[in-house]
Protein backbone atom coordinates (compact mmCIF):
# COMPACT_ATOMS: atom_id res chain seq x y z
CA UNK A 1 0.00 0.00 0.00
CA UNK A 2 1.57 3.20 -1.07
CA UNK A 3 0.49 6.16 1.52
CA UNK A 4 2.62 8.86 -0.27
CA UNK A 5 -0.96 10.61 -1.41
CA UNK A 6 -1.14 11.79 2.04
CA UNK A 7 0.73 14.84 2.38
CA UNK A 8 -1.49 16.16 5.80
CA UNK A 9 -0.17 12.84 7.06
CA UNK A 10 2.86 10.36 7.75
CA UNK A 11 1.58 7.10 7.55
CA UNK A 12 4.95 4.70 8.72
CA UNK A 13 3.87 0.56 9.10
CA UNK A 14 6.34 -1.72 11.12
CA UNK A 15 5.91 -4.96 12.91
CA UNK A 16 2.28 -5.13 12.19
CA UNK A 17 1.72 -1.69 13.58
CA UNK A 18 0.77 1.41 11.56
CA UNK A 19 1.11 4.77 12.72
CA UNK A 20 -0.44 7.86 11.27
CA UNK A 21 0.81 11.24 12.48
CA UNK A 22 -1.40 13.83 11.45
CA UNK A 23 1.70 16.04 10.45
CA UNK A 24 1.21 19.76 10.53
CA UNK A 25 2.59 21.37 13.72
CA UNK A 26 3.16 24.46 12.07
CA UNK A 27 -1.08 25.25 12.29
CA UNK A 28 -1.06 22.95 15.89
CA UNK A 29 -2.81 20.43 13.17
CA UNK A 30 -5.91 22.49 12.79
CA UNK A 31 -8.27 20.28 10.59
CA UNK A 32 -8.22 21.76 7.60
CA UNK A 33 -10.08 20.78 4.01
CA UNK A 34 -6.94 18.81 3.19
CA UNK A 35 -6.54 16.96 6.44
CA UNK A 36 -10.42 16.52 7.10
CA UNK A 37 -10.43 15.14 3.28
CA UNK A 38 -7.47 12.61 4.42
CA UNK A 39 -8.73 11.67 7.69
CA UNK A 40 -11.53 10.53 5.68
CA UNK A 41 -10.16 8.34 3.34
CA UNK A 42 -6.69 7.18 5.52
CA UNK A 43 -9.11 4.40 7.07
CA UNK A 44 -10.40 3.01 3.96
CA UNK A 45 -6.74 2.10 2.67
CA UNK A 46 -5.63 0.89 5.96
CA UNK A 47 -8.50 -1.07 6.08
CA UNK A 48 -6.75 -2.89 2.98
CA UNK A 49 -3.57 -3.15 4.11
CA UNK A 50 -2.61 -6.68 5.22
CA UNK A 51 0.14 -5.53 6.70
CA UNK A 52 -1.64 -3.69 9.68
CA UNK A 53 -3.07 -5.35 12.77
CA UNK A 54 -3.42 -1.96 15.24
CA UNK A 55 -3.65 1.69 14.07
CA UNK A 56 -1.89 4.72 16.31
CA UNK A 57 -3.08 7.79 15.50
CA UNK A 58 -1.23 10.90 16.94
CA UNK A 59 -0.11 14.60 16.29
CA UNK A 60 3.26 16.21 15.15
CA UNK A 61 5.07 18.77 17.39
CA UNK A 62 3.42 19.07 20.72
CA UNK A 63 -0.53 19.26 20.04
CA UNK A 64 -2.23 16.21 18.87
CA UNK A 65 -4.85 18.41 17.24
CA UNK A 66 -6.01 22.16 17.81
CA UNK A 67 -9.98 21.37 16.54
CA UNK A 68 -10.78 23.23 13.25
CA UNK A 69 -9.17 25.68 11.12
CA UNK A 70 -10.32 28.95 12.91
CA UNK A 71 -8.36 31.20 10.89
CA UNK A 72 -10.32 29.94 7.61
CA UNK A 73 -13.51 30.00 9.67
CA UNK A 74 -13.24 33.47 9.94
CA UNK A 75 -12.54 34.14 6.13
CA UNK A 76 -15.60 32.04 5.24
CA UNK A 77 -17.52 33.65 8.31
CA UNK A 78 -20.83 35.04 5.88
CA UNK A 79 -20.00 34.45 2.48
CA UNK A 80 -20.96 31.77 -0.09
CA UNK A 81 -17.80 29.57 -0.10
CA UNK A 82 -18.89 28.88 3.63
CA UNK A 83 -22.45 28.22 2.74
CA UNK A 84 -21.05 25.90 0.10
CA UNK A 85 -18.70 24.24 2.93
CA UNK A 86 -21.54 24.02 5.53
CA UNK A 87 -23.69 22.40 2.41
CA UNK A 88 -20.21 19.29 2.38
CA UNK A 89 -19.56 19.55 5.57
CA UNK A 90 -22.76 17.20 6.86
CA UNK A 91 -21.70 14.31 4.42
CA UNK A 92 -17.86 14.42 4.79
CA UNK A 93 -17.72 14.31 8.69
CA UNK A 94 -20.33 11.31 8.44
CA UNK A 95 -18.21 9.53 6.11
CA UNK A 96 -15.06 10.32 8.22
CA UNK A 97 -16.76 8.96 11.69
CA UNK A 98 -18.02 6.07 9.85
CA UNK A 99 -15.00 4.74 8.08
CA UNK A 100 -13.35 4.92 11.49
CA UNK A 101 -16.04 3.37 13.24
CA UNK A 102 -16.11 0.48 10.56
CA UNK A 103 -12.48 -0.21 10.66
CA UNK A 104 -11.39 -3.55 11.34
CA UNK A 105 -8.02 -3.00 12.96
CA UNK A 106 -8.34 -1.01 16.62
CA UNK A 107 -7.18 2.21 16.80
CA UNK A 108 -5.04 4.21 19.28
CA UNK A 109 -5.15 7.36 20.12
CA UNK A 110 -1.63 8.73 21.31
CA UNK A 111 -2.73 12.08 22.76
CA UNK A 112 0.35 14.13 22.77
CA UNK A 113 -0.65 17.40 23.14
CA UNK A 114 -3.85 19.04 23.80
CA UNK A 115 -6.82 17.63 21.70
CA UNK A 116 -9.58 20.24 21.13
CA UNK A 117 -13.07 20.89 19.21
CA UNK A 118 -12.64 18.50 16.61
CA UNK A 119 -9.57 17.16 17.49
CA UNK A 120 -10.70 15.79 21.14
CA UNK A 121 -13.88 14.33 19.12
CA UNK A 122 -11.25 12.24 16.58
CA UNK A 123 -9.25 11.11 19.82
CA UNK A 124 -12.35 9.52 21.57
CA UNK A 125 -13.54 8.35 18.24
CA UNK A 126 -10.78 6.41 18.55
CA UNK A 127 -10.74 2.45 20.62
CA UNK A 128 -8.71 3.54 23.34
CA UNK A 129 -6.55 6.24 24.41
CA UNK A 130 -3.25 7.04 26.26
CA UNK A 131 -2.88 10.87 27.04
CA UNK A 132 0.05 13.14 27.94
CA UNK A 133 -0.09 13.88 31.59
CA UNK A 134 0.15 17.73 30.54
CA UNK A 135 -2.40 17.79 28.13
CA UNK A 136 -5.79 18.96 27.49
CA UNK A 137 -9.14 18.09 26.37
CA UNK A 138 -12.13 19.95 25.15
CA UNK A 139 -15.17 20.49 22.57
CA UNK A 140 -15.07 23.96 22.79
CA UNK A 141 -17.71 24.58 19.54
CA UNK A 142 -20.30 26.45 21.81
CA UNK A 143 -17.20 28.95 22.71
CA UNK A 144 -17.15 29.41 19.13
CA UNK A 145 -21.17 29.75 18.60
CA UNK A 146 -21.32 27.17 16.89
CA UNK A 147 -23.31 23.54 18.22
CA UNK A 148 -20.88 20.81 19.28
CA UNK A 149 -22.82 18.54 16.22
CA UNK A 150 -19.17 17.14 14.24
CA UNK A 151 -19.27 14.06 17.01
CA UNK A 152 -18.70 15.61 20.66
CA UNK A 153 -22.53 15.17 20.76
CA UNK A 154 -22.52 11.26 19.92
CA UNK A 155 -18.72 10.43 21.96
CA UNK A 156 -19.20 12.27 24.69
CA UNK A 157 -22.48 10.93 26.64
CA UNK A 158 -21.19 7.40 25.14
CA UNK A 159 -17.93 7.96 27.67
CA UNK A 160 -19.14 10.04 30.56
CA UNK A 161 -23.06 10.16 30.33
CA UNK A 162 -25.33 12.18 29.47
CA UNK A 163 -24.91 14.83 32.09
CA UNK A 164 -21.38 15.16 32.80
CA UNK A 165 -21.05 15.09 28.94
CA UNK A 166 -23.51 18.24 28.80
CA UNK A 167 -21.43 19.91 31.59
CA UNK A 168 -18.37 19.82 29.55
CA UNK A 169 -20.07 20.42 26.29
CA UNK A 170 -22.39 22.99 27.12
CA UNK A 171 -19.90 25.27 28.79
CA UNK A 172 -17.08 24.15 26.22
CA UNK A 173 -15.18 23.37 29.55
CA UNK A 174 -11.38 22.04 28.93
CA UNK A 175 -10.61 19.00 31.38
CA UNK A 176 -7.31 18.16 32.49
CA UNK A 177 -5.48 14.76 31.47
CA UNK A 178 -5.79 14.17 35.07
CA UNK A 179 -9.63 15.40 35.23
CA UNK A 180 -9.80 13.08 31.95
CA UNK A 181 -9.16 9.78 33.08
CA UNK A 182 -11.00 10.21 36.38
CA UNK A 183 -14.08 10.18 34.64
CA UNK A 184 -13.31 7.81 32.31
CA UNK A 185 -13.38 10.17 29.22
CA UNK A 186 -10.03 8.77 28.43
CA UNK A 187 -8.26 5.49 29.30
CA UNK A 188 -4.53 6.19 30.64
CA UNK A 189 -2.75 8.89 31.31
CA UNK A 190 1.18 8.82 31.29
CA UNK A 191 3.77 11.51 31.43
CA UNK A 192 4.27 13.05 27.92
CA UNK A 193 7.73 11.74 26.82
CA UNK A 194 5.66 8.23 27.39
CA UNK A 195 3.21 8.55 25.33
CA UNK A 196 4.19 6.81 22.02
CA UNK A 197 5.76 4.49 23.92
CA UNK A 198 2.78 3.46 26.15
CA UNK A 199 0.64 3.23 23.07
CA UNK A 200 2.82 1.01 21.02
CA UNK A 201 3.01 -1.13 24.08
CA UNK A 202 -0.87 -1.54 23.90
CA UNK A 203 -0.89 -1.90 19.94
CA UNK A 204 2.07 -4.76 20.48
CA UNK A 205 -0.14 -6.62 22.45
CA UNK A 206 -3.42 -6.51 20.61
CA UNK A 207 -0.90 -7.20 17.65
CA UNK A 208 -0.20 -10.52 19.07
CA UNK A 209 -3.78 -11.75 19.94
CA UNK A 210 -5.97 -13.82 17.38
CA UNK A 211 -6.11 -10.81 14.78
CA UNK A 212 -10.32 -12.05 13.80
CA UNK A 213 -11.34 -12.40 17.78
CA UNK A 214 -9.72 -8.76 18.11
CA UNK A 215 -11.32 -7.21 15.03
CA UNK A 216 -14.59 -8.57 15.45
CA UNK A 217 -14.62 -7.94 19.05
CA UNK A 218 -14.27 -4.39 18.42
CA UNK A 219 -17.08 -4.22 15.70
CA UNK A 220 -19.52 -5.85 18.01
CA UNK A 221 -18.67 -3.41 20.81
CA UNK A 222 -18.74 -0.72 18.06
CA UNK A 223 -22.56 -1.53 16.45
CA UNK A 224 -23.85 0.64 20.12
CA UNK A 225 -21.51 3.62 18.87
CA UNK A 226 -23.02 3.31 15.40
CA UNK A 227 -26.36 3.45 16.65
CA UNK A 228 -25.76 6.35 18.63
CA UNK A 229 -24.30 7.96 15.99
CA UNK A 230 -27.18 7.33 13.36
CA UNK A 231 -29.17 8.63 16.27
CA UNK A 232 -27.79 12.02 16.27
CA UNK A 233 -25.06 12.63 14.44
CA UNK A 234 -26.91 14.13 10.81
CA UNK A 235 -29.39 16.42 13.62
CA UNK A 236 -26.27 17.82 15.63
CA UNK A 237 -23.94 18.29 12.38
CA UNK A 238 -27.13 20.11 10.67
CA UNK A 239 -27.67 22.34 13.89
CA UNK A 240 -23.69 23.34 13.70
CA UNK A 241 -23.84 24.19 10.11
CA UNK A 242 -27.11 26.36 11.00
CA UNK A 243 -24.75 27.99 13.91
CA UNK A 244 -22.24 28.92 11.01
CA UNK A 245 -24.86 31.28 9.34
CA UNK A 246 -25.36 33.15 12.40
CA UNK A 247 -23.27 36.49 13.30
CA UNK A 248 -22.14 35.27 16.63
CA UNK A 249 -20.19 32.60 15.08
CA UNK A 250 -18.30 35.32 13.03
CA UNK A 251 -17.94 37.37 15.74
CA UNK A 252 -16.37 34.21 17.97
CA UNK A 253 -14.03 33.37 15.07
CA UNK A 254 -12.74 37.20 14.76
CA UNK A 255 -12.01 37.62 18.32
CA UNK A 256 -10.34 34.31 18.85
CA UNK A 257 -8.11 35.58 16.20
CA UNK A 258 -7.41 39.16 17.53
CA UNK A 259 -7.33 37.50 21.02
CA UNK A 260 -10.52 39.25 22.41
CA UNK A 261 -13.50 38.83 24.40
CA UNK A 262 -16.56 38.24 21.58
CA UNK A 263 -19.53 39.99 21.63
CA UNK A 264 -22.21 37.92 20.95
CA UNK A 265 -25.59 39.33 19.88
CA UNK A 266 -27.84 36.60 19.48
CA UNK A 267 -27.73 36.53 15.66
Amino acid sequence: MNYSKYDALIVEVADGIGTVTMNQPESRNAVTGKLHDQLQDIWLDIARDERIRVVILTGAGKVFSAGGDIKKFAERAGTIEGRRHNLRTPGNTRRLWQNLLDLEQPVIAAINGDAMGFGANLALMCDTTVMSESARIADSHVKMGIVAGDGGAVIWPLLIGPNLAKDFLLRGRIATAAEAKEIRLVNHVVPADQVLAEARKIAQEMAALPIWAIRWTKLSVNKQIRDQFNLVLDASIAFEMLTMETSDFGEAARAFLEKRKPDFKDE
